[in-house]
């Protein structure tokens, strides 16, 4: 009898035995017990009722066994899951390596195809002066660059910067620079190739254009660009181990003079060079060849002027210029960019600061500096825009200059000539054709060849 819920279980224990239970409960909580859980650990099932003695007409069944899993079915399963996934992974690499051969294949083909516009025992001299005397002054066709860039061997890295790395190469035996560039500076590569190829743009004072490049892998692409190979390095190298005459002196100035004042001069023509100014001019990106004359390199941040149009051609570069180098204009920001011989001024400044690096390596009267860079005691060894405005605009100072300088003609010569390079009003700068001058007639009179 009860006064909330009898019920009748049934149930099966662990041995399989069937145990058929009854009984009545309190009104409190009846309700609850009388349902059955679904996660009871053996099989079960409880049926209630709301009336004295109803439980005897109860007749609860036990749930029906639940589907033993197949074993056979489950290792078939796991069976065709790892084929399937077997074949997937056999099928990428074969794709794969079946595209890789596909390109190797390609390439050898092309490779020899090309050989037939580069003839075994053309060197890159015969190739350089076929192209100067082809007409279009622009340097090699893209055909051959292409070829040059396949054959390349690349020897040792010999300089890494911000750009990239320069590695020394060999085609056909002779040595070559091979300069690769970081993906995300894709736009200095394409402006220094686009410079390199500008019509007329070839000078013995100018860095030696051979070949530009995109080798793809797939995975990552490189941006080469070859040039002639310096084994004297840059100018900064060389003066830091090398001390200097007179001559040499006049000769390292001369020519890199010789260098600017071909990029900064307009050649008007059918097929006429822009004027183009450098805009990173510094001794790192001057090199020295054997003859101990210079030649000017790195041109990713050259811009062009079109006179036709009155148009600077700026780069779409992220790159900016040297900051030790940056002329007074260009750290106080008041230079007009839309004025190219603002930049052609600027260059003037940096162009006076390397003098000043040659003029401490001359040796006078037994008497050298060591090498230094510009401002070397005035500002950190990287010095920020904040450290060189405060030096070269708001004290107006330039680098320290050895009083044996004055004692020395050639140097005395040199010294004021610098300093007219480096003056703070653009205006009142040398243009690179006077300053090509003076040096001249001082090569002249101290009868020097170069």
């Amino acid at each position: 009898m009860t006064n909330g819920q009898c019920f009748a279980i049934i149930e099966e224990d662990e041995h399989g035995e069937v145990f058929l239970t009854s009984g009545c409960m309190r009104f409190e909580g009846s309700h609850f017990q009388c349902k059955d859980s679904h996660k009871a650990l053996t099989r079960r099932t409880i049926e209630c009722c709301q009336k004295d003695f109803c439980n005897r007409d109860l007749q609860p069944t036990l749930p029906p066994l639940p589907d033993p899993e197949n074993p056979h079915w489950l290792a078939f399963m796991i069976s065709m899951t790892v084929c399937c996934c077997t074949l997937v992974c056999i099928t990428v690499v074969c794709y794969y390596r079946y595209k890789w051969q596909t390109e190797r294949q390609r390439y050898h083909r092309d490779l020899e195809q090309d050989e037939a516009f580069i003839p075994v025992g053309e060197s890159l001299k015969d190739l350089i002066n076929q192209s100067n005397t082809s007409g279009s002054g622009s340097g090699l066709p893209l055909l051959v660059q292409r070829t040059i860039a396949k054959q390349i061997q690349t020897v040792r890295l010999i300089g890494k910067g911000r750009y990239g790395e320069v590695w020394l190469g060999r085609w056909r035996g002779e040595k070559v620079a091979v300069k690769v560039f970081f993906t995300r500076e894709e736009a200095s590569w394409f402006r220094e190739t686009e410079i390199y190829q500008t019509v007329l743009m070839r000078h013995e004072n100018i860095l030696c254009f051979i070949a530009a490049d995109i080798n793809g892998t797939g995975a990552s692409t490189q941006l080469y660009l070859i040039t002639d190979y310096h084994e004297n390095g840059s100018l900064t190298d060389y003066l830091k181990f090398t001390t200097l005459d007179t001559a040499a002196l006049l000769r390292l100035a001369y020519s890199a003079a010789c260098g600017l004042c071909h990029l900064h001069t307009e050649i008007y023509g059918t097929q006429g060079k822009p004027a183009i100014a450098h805009r990173d001019l510094k001794s790192k990106n001057i090199l020295v060849k054997k003859n101990g004359t210079c030649c000017i390199a790195d041109l990713g941040l050259a811009v062009k002027f079109n006179s036709d149009t009155n148009e600077v051609d700026v780069p779409l570069s992220t790159r900016v210029g040297t900051r030790r180098y940056m002329a007074p204009e260009v750290l106080d920001e008041t230079m007009n960019k839309n004025h190219f011989q603002a930049y052609i001024m600027a260059d003037i400044y940096s162009y006076g600061l390397v003098v000043w690096e040659m003029a401490r390596r001359c040796v006078t009267g037994g008497i050298v500096e060591e090498y230094q860079l510009p401002y070397y005691e005035m500002v950190p060894a990287d010095p920020s825009y904040e450290d060189m405005l405060e030096v070269v605009c708001v004290k107006g100072l330039r680098p320290t200059v050895s009083n044996r300088w004055n004692s020395d003609e050639c140097l005395r010569a040199v010294l004021k000539l610098m300093c007219e390079c480096w003056a703070s009003n653009p205006a009142s700068r040398l243009t690179i054709l006077r300053v090509k001058k003076t040096l001249a007639k001082m090569v002249e009179s101290q009868d020097i060849k170069i």
